[in-house]
């Protein structure tokens, strides 16, 4: 009940006990009043009762009223709130929502980024000199000239000796400067001893020494020069050149093999 109701409650039960001593006050002095005066009294203060009591049933049911719209208002207040609520933990959802399917497109984007990354680095590394280690040495070549080398080297050890022949010029001519001359002049005279083009070994064997004489294949190179001698016949240059090969490589594996050759030609 509102503070207006509860007035108006006092107020009507102060009107009751203002009746009722007024009564009591009438009754008491009926000998000093005529009857008619009396009657006159008791009606005024019903119609001031009354008018009290109206006056009580107003207030309270404008309290009751009042309090009625403020619990409305209150309720609406709450409805709104309660709306303002779900639509901010819709807003917060769908956030968290983008929030998330931005962390996936980032995620996917570094992914993508890094496989670019090392597409990149893996075709440049195509191209970058690599270091090689042929025949006790080691040196930096191309990927490309790597490539044609092991490719040629790679034919004449399957046997096709005639094959391997022109990979081995073209890849002197092309890389006259290389690393891997010493040894592609050495495969090169294998090649043409092989295929019996002895005056040819023995121009690639001599280039090899005359090239890099304290290459590891040189020894061999000079034994290779002494048996193309034996097979052209010449086993005067054949001694020559085994004797040579005593004198400048004593060590070597061929320089033993040069004295059974020595012993065998006498």
């Amino acid at each position: 009940m509102s503070s207006v109701s509860s007035k108006a409650m006092s107020r009507f039960l102060h009107a009751l006990c203002t009746v009722s001593l007024a009564l009591g006050a009438a009754s008491a002095s009926a000998g000093l009043f005529d009857d008619e005066e009396a009657r006159k009294a008791i009606l005024d203060l019903r119609q001031r009762v009354e008018v009290v009591r109206q006056q009580a049933e107003q207030a309270t049911e404008q309290g009751a009223s009042r309090a009625s719209e403020e619990n409305a208002a209150l309720r609406r207040s709450m409805l709104d709130l309660q709306n303002q609520i779900e639509t901010l933990r819709s807003e917060t959802a769908k956030l968290r929502g983008m929030n998330e399917q931005l962390s996936r497109d980032i995620a996917d984007m570094q992914r993508v980024q890094k496989d670019l990354a090392q597409g990149v680095d893996n075709r440049l590394r195509q191209f970058e000199p690599v270091k090689v280690s042929v025949d006790g040495r080691e040196f930096m070549v191309e990927p490309a000239e790597k490539r044609e080398f092991e490719a040629a080297l790679a034919v004449f050890r399957k046997g096709d000796f005639a094959a391997a022949q022109p990979l081995f010029f073209d890849f002197l001519r092309r890389y006259a400067q290389s690393g891997y001359s010493a040894s592609a002049l050495f495969w090169l005279g294998n090649a043409q001893y092989a295929t019996r083009d002895y005056k040819e070994a023995v121009i690639n064997f001599r280039a090899l020494i005359a090239r890099e004489p304290t290459h590891l294949r040189a020894p061999e190179s000079v034994l290779s020069i002494a048996n193309c001698q034996i097979e052209l016949k010449d086993s005067k240059g054949a001694r020559a050149t085994l004797d040579d090969l005593i004198k400048a490589y004593p060590q070597s594996e061929a320089a033993a093999a040069a004295k059974d050759r020595l012993a065998r030609l006498k």
